[in-house]
Order: C-alpha cells, then sequence, then structure tokens
C-alpha cells in the first residue's frame, strides 16, 4: 500500500480522474475544493488496482459528492508534511487533509473540521536492536529523528520540558513512514509515529514495535485558513455530521484500519518466512485461478494460507482438506476427484469464492463485498445474510461491512438469534477469520505485483456460472 513519495503536485479534476496540475496563482475557481494532502497509507496512496485510495482521499470524494454540483475536486500532494500548512495558509489550498493532530498551538494558526478520528502517538523502535523504551531515559543518546513539523515534535518538546536532556533530530525528506524503515532497519534507534501507521507498518516489518506513549491521544481533522474558511467551515460540520449519522465515517475506518491488528509479530514473521518456502510452489495455481475467476492471485494465496498455511496435506477434524480446505460437498460440487491436488483445490477454492460472491447483492460496494464473500466462505452465507438483517433491524448498515460485523456477533445471542432463519451460530469467528485473510492481502500486496495475464480474464460470473449449473442439471 505504501508509495513512493510524490516529488510533484497531483490534483484530480474529479473524484475519478486525477490529473498533474501545479498550483495557480490565478484567483480560485469557488467550486473547485482544493485539498492539500501527503501521500501515505493513512491519507492518500494508489492502491494495487492503481486507483487512487486512503482515508482522506476517500473523505475528500465524498465531500464534494455531499456538496454536488457544479463542485469539483483538486488534490494537491506536498512531499513532505512541513510542506502542508504553508501550503493552505498561502492559499493554495482549502482544506488540509493529511491525517493532522488537532492540537492547541496549530488551533492558533487554522480553523478545525470535527474530529473524525483519535490516533496515539507511540515511540517505535525494532525490538531486534533496541529494549523496549517505555520511560523517558531510555530515550537518552539515541538516533532519534522526527519528521518536521509533525505533532510529534510538539510532543517531544513537552517530554523534553520534564527531561531537558533528551535530544532528536528533524528532518524535512523523510516521511513516517520512511522513518519507521529507517528504524527497522537499524539506521535510526527510534521515531514517533500514530499507532494507526505503526500496526499498519508492522505488517511489513515483524520486528518494529510500539515503546511508550507520548501524551493523550489526539484528534485527527481537517484544517482550514482562518482567512476564508468560516463558510467552507459549515459545509465540512455538516458533512461530518450526516456521514456519522449514517454509519459512512464508521465504515471508513474500518477500510482502513478495521483490520490492522489482528496479527502478532510472531504471525507475519512466519507468514513472511513461508512466502519465501512454500508459496513459491502454488504461485502458477493462484494465477491460473485469477484467469479464470478475475479474482486477484494474491487474494486467493492470502485465503489459501488462512485456510491451510499452504500445507497441501492439512485436514482438520471435520474433515476438510487441501490447500482451500475444501469440504466434502464443496469437492462434490465443484467436481474435484482429489482434495489433496493443489491444482485441484486451487481451482475449485477460487470458483467456489466467486460463486459465494455472486450470490451476495451486486448493489454492495466494493471492498465491503469481497469482504463479505469471504466471510461467507468461512461460514455460509446463510449466516451472512442473518447478520445482514440484524444489522438492518439494528438501524446499521446492511451493505457496509463494518455495520456486518456488528451484526454476526449478535448470532450467539438468543435474543437475535431465534428469529433468524439460520438460527444460532458462533459467528465471530467469520469476522476474526476476514480480518485475518485481509490482513495476509495487505502484506501480499506489499510484496507480490499484481498478475496481469495480458488478455481480458474469462469471468466466470459474467456467464452466470455455467459450470455450476450444468452440474446442477
Amino acid at each position: 500500500m505504501l508509495v513512493t513519495l510524490c516529488t510533484t503536485l497531483l490534483a484530480c479534476s474529479d473524484a475519478n480522474s486525477p490529473k498533474h496540475l501545479t498550483p495557480s496563482k490565478a484567483k480560485p475557481d469557488p467550486y473547485t475544493i482544493r485539498f492539500v494532502t501527503i501521500n501515505s497509507p493513512s491519507t492518500y496512496f494508489i492502491d494495487s488496482q492503481n486507483n487512487y485510495a486512503g482515508l482522506e482521499y476517500d473523505l475528500a470524494k465524498r465531500f464534494v459528492a455531499f456538496l454536488g454540483e457544479p463542485y469539483k475536486l483538486e488534490f494537491i500532494v506536498v512531499d513532505n508534511f512541513a510542506k502542508v500548512f504553508p501550503t493552505l495558509l498561502k492559499g493554495d489550498a482549502d482544506i488540509a487533509a493529511a491525517d493532522i493532530s488537532i492540537t492547541a498551538a496549530r488551533k492558533r494558526q487554522v480553523l478545525f473540521g470535527p474530529a473524525f478520528n483519535q490516533v496515539q502517538s507511540m515511540v517505535v523502535y525494532n525490538r531486534d536492536k533496541n529494549s523496549e523504551p517505555n520511560q523517558a531515559d531510555a530515550l537518552l543518546q539515541k538516533r532519534i529523528v522526527l519528521p518536521k513539523s509533525t505533532s510529534f515534535v510538539e510532543r517531544m518538546r513537552e517530554l523534553q520540558s520534564k527531561v531537558p536532556a533528551l535530544t532528536w533530530k528533524e528532518t524535512e525528506k523523510l516521511s513516517s513512514e520512511q522513518l519507521i524503515e529507517a528504524v527497522a532497519r537499524n539506521e535510526i534507534d527510534f521515531t514517533v509515529a500514530d499507532n494507526h501507521l505503526v500496526a499498519i507498518m508492522q505488517y511489513n516489518y515483524p520486528q518494529l514495535d510500539a515503546g511508550m506513549m507520548l501524551g493523550p491521544a489526539d484528534k485527527i481533522g481537517w484544517a482550514l485558513n482562518k482567512l476564508h474558511g468560516e463558510a467552507r467551515l459549515k459545509q465540512v460540520q455538516a458533512f461530518f455530521k450526516q456521514i456519522e449519522k449514517d454509519g459512512t465515517l464508521r465504515n471508513l475506518l474500518d477500510r482502513y484500519h478495521g483490520h490492522t491488528k489482528r496479527l502478532k509479530p510472531v504471525d507475519v514473521t512466519t507468514f513472511l518466512s513461508k512466502s519465501q518456502t512454500l508459496l513459491p510452489k502454488y504461485v502458477r495455481l493462484f494465477k491460473s485461478a485469477q484467469e479464470i475467476t478475475d479474482i486477484d492471485w494474491r487474494l486467493l494465496a492470502a485465503l489459501s494460507y488462512q485456510e491451510s498455511h499452504w500445507d497441501n496435506y492439512s485436514t482438520s477434524p471435520t474433515n476438510v482438506r487441501g490447500l482451500m480446505m475444501l469440504t466434502e460437498q464443496t469437492s462434490n460440487m465443484m467436481n474435484v476427484t482429489d482434495r489433496l491436488d493443489p491444482k485441484q483445490s486451487v481451482m475449485a477454492g477460487a470458483k467456489f469464492l466467486l460463486w459465494m460472491k455472486d450470490r451476495i447483492p451486486a448493489r454492495i460496494p466494493e471492498p465491503d463485498r469481497t469482504f463479505m464473500t469471504l466471510a461467507a466462505y468461512n461460514n455460509g452465507v446463510g449466516h451472512l445474510e442473518d447478520a445482514r438483517i440484524i444489522a438492518q433491524k439494528l438501524g446499521l448498515n446492511p451493505d457496509s461491512w463494518a455495520d456486518v460485523k456488528r451484526g454476526y456477533q449478535l448470532l450467539n445471542d438468543p435474543a437475535y438469534y431465534v428469529n433468524t432463519k439460520h438460527g444460532y451460530c458462533s459467528c465471530g469467528a467469520p469476522v476474526i477469520y476476514t480480518e485475518l485473510v485481509r490482513s495476509y492481502y495487505q502484506i501480499m500486496q506489499k510484496y507480490f505485483p499484481a498478475y496481469d495475464p495480458g488478455v481480458d480474464p474469462y469471468k466466470i460470473a459474467e456467464m452466470q456460472m455455467p459450470w455450476l449449473l450444468a452440474k446442477a442439471s
């Protein structure tokens, strides 16, 4: 998910077709909302499908849609956080959306919209090279580097007022992600970062860990220029009020951060090791399955790892077997003659996953539809539908994975499951299953490139699953 930081300014004339643009000093178009941001997993990046993504990007896109015609969206991506506020204060941007902590010092400079997230500043260290820094004395005489002009610097200054011997360096050249990577490579001893970013980076570098917290938790919000931001602030306030009420905000937070604490460092280390030793034997099979189903081979590999840890001979006490841990019923449906045959197992598992997805309403947006498909693969589409109905009865969104998770968790409560079609379910399992597959998939996207077969894949879904219809007849 991480991308190389931009050294140019990016912009998009609308939410779907970003273009390169250099900010102009001409009088801005009042109907073009200019957002200044940075590249990071928490803000704005290009995902593995070459689409623009990120929590701040998705929020900005929805804000402009909330305003309606003739408003347009423009992104200005600066190459480090230290340039965010100057860009806003010079009038080159209308809103700063860059995972910005709301601090007392910043309130004196800018207006802030409603807080929409909360983060905790943590000292990041490499457990293979340093002991856990759980008190200020552990930071003395260490190589500490912080991104300049961030709230992390403010937190360290607060600590320095109590421990005058504490020193560090500040840089404009490296982002928080790059500094965390420097800690992982033992080029520096410590940096400071938000707990959400640390959790994401631990999936790539399991030797990383978070030590002491610096100060209280920070709230995150959009910043606006005080000189001409009052009217825009009212629009921002109305927008966040609506998306908090209708569940959109909850869904977006879950999309980017809901799965990031499922894996322990040892889980990541084991996964990365097996991706080098076991996965190469099956990569071709997963890619062949992608050609047939158009499901990203990396998602199939992540699902397979969660099922069997890529152990072709894996067998559960309930007699599900093979790389994709197929039941006898699923194997019969897919014409599998040998569940321990890797080729048959991977192809059947991929087709079955696609069959499950085809039974879930197409109106459900991605990636929520894929998340629900994973849950159904684990526990059946019946319990998924029960969970969606419960979510709807609770006034939640049955098309949002973040809300359906709540429905799943209530399927072991007689106050709820007695009125469902499929009854009781210990349905914390499919939720955990789905989040683990999401986590492994995220790691796969970091370390393995997407596969493009070079031709339009044969999409079974568009053919209404003829192989299954033939079997049924």
